[in-house]
């Protein structure tokens, strides 16, 4: 796993926490602000996939 893997899926986890939280609290600002960093980390560990596999290709 390189570093945007690793960055990425905290960020998820992050912005799932946020989430449930807003959820439960009926905050809906905490939990757009959840689901926004959860969309992040999904970015950024794809982001990190893709240079693993370009990685191995070479």
């Amino acid at each position: 796993m390189n570093k945007d893997q690793v960055k990425g899926r905290l960020k998820q986890a992050e912005g799932k926490v946020k989430e449930v939280a807003g959820k439960l609290t009926g905050n809906k600002t905490l939990e757009q602000k959840g689901k926004v960093k959860n969309a992040a980390g999904d970015v950024q560990a794809d982001y990190g996939d893709l240079k693993n596999d370009v990685a191995k290709s070479l």
